[in-house]
């Protein structure tokens, strides 16, 4: 539901939903807030699903929709609010094992006073013992005291050890939930945000090193007709065909996004010019000679284009810059004709 709500709001649909969503919240008196609107557009989009029925059931009991409502609401079934919640349970795991830790810690070191305090005793008392039964208690007392320090620091181990589990068990769920954050849940590709990451980092290191980086842009031709035509989960078919093509054609050092709607974005750091134009070339080839079929009834789609523009980094120039040269090659690569790469202008270029 998430990946098609994705896809809705950056497609032909889009502003036909957001007024659907204006008039709905109006009708049942809702403000217009961020959190509501976003709440009402997954409402509106799956009305049977978890969210909906709740929302159905809260408007029918004739009670206001407050803030507090809207965000337990976000909180528990917005993809952002789900996740904010699962860092703040990681957040309290950690802090409930950090305290434990703390507590196990002082307790080992009262333990430690308290023995050294009997040490130094008993210490001053062998000085001055002069008979044997004297120096049997004595001992006595240090053996005793020796053990429940043993016992003592046995405790603080096994409490260390189960608090390191845990907190390994509560990284490697927190990195699971960075990915998540970082991944575009239809296509498995990185989403927008994760680009826009890397696409920082690469441009910073191409600038410092002297590097090559080239950036591509890649938008499928005439998307809204298989969506028109076939609908959204046969669009979302397309979209994870292109994004498989991708992932095969550019592993690691290259980053495969998802940008938005029926966009991708390929960065390639440290390649040469020729090694960017072939990986594209392989890409545009090997999306058009699969022809596609409906899962549901098997019907032909037919095959699927895209078109590309990509760009290369000049000196001292930024990220933005050089996303908004890559987009306006794909520009001409649309009004060219479609299923075409294009290669970015310079700025000299563009300025001429």
């Amino acid at each position: 539901m998430t990946a098609q709500v994705e896809t809705t709001l950056r497609g032909p649909n889009s502003y036909a939903l957001a007024r659907r969503v204006i008039e709905a919240m109006e009708a049942a008196e809702v403000w217009p807030t961020p959190v509501n609107f976003e709440l009402w557009v997954y409402y509106l989009s799956e009305p049977e699903g978890e969210l909906g029925r709740e929302i159905t059931r809260l408007l029918a009991t004739r009670e206001p929709f407050s803030e507090a409502t809207a965000e337990m609401l976000a909180a528990e079934y917005l993809p952002r609010g789900r996740l904010s919640e699962e860092i703040r349970d990681a957040g309290r795991v950690l802090d409930r094992e950090l305290t434990s830790v703390a507590e196990a810690i002082s307790d080992a070191h009262s333990s430690n006073v308290a023995f050294s305090a009997t040490l130094a005793e008993a210490s001053a008392n062998i000085e001055s013992a002069d008979d044997p039964e004297q120096l049997k208690v004595l001992v006595t007392g240090l053996t005793a005291a020796t053990h429940q320090v043993q016992a003592e620091n046995a405790s603080l181990e096994q409490r260390l050890d189960t608090s390191t589990r845990e907190v390994a068990r509560l990284r490697e769920h927190l990195e699971q939930v960075r990915r998540d954050a970082m991944t575009d849940a239809l296509t498995n590709l990185a989403n927008r945000k994760a680009f826009d990451i890397q696409l920082d980092a690469a441009t910073a290191t191409a600038q410092s090193a002297g590097t090559p980086l080239a950036l591509a842009v890649l938008d499928i031709d005439h998307f809204k007709r298989f969506n028109d035509t076939w609908g959204h989960q046969t669009g979302d078919q397309v979209l994870r065909y292109v994004a498989s093509v991708l992932a095969r054609v550019s592993p690691a050092p290259r980053f495969a996004a998802r940008y938005g709607g029926e966009e991708f974005a390929v960065i390639f750091p440290a390649e040469t010019t020729a090694s960017v134009l072939a990986a594209l070339e392989c890409i545009r080839k090997e999306i058009r000679s699969r022809a596609l079929r409906r899962r549901s009834t098997n019907d032909d789609l037919g095959a699927v284009t895209i078109s590309i523009g990509f760009a290369e980094h000049l000196p001292g120039e930024t990220a933005i810059s050089l996303l908004e040269r890559a987009d306006a090659a794909l520009y001409e690569s649309k009004h060219g004709g479609r299923d075409m790469t294009t290669r970015a202008r310079s700025q000299e270029q563009v300025a001429a």
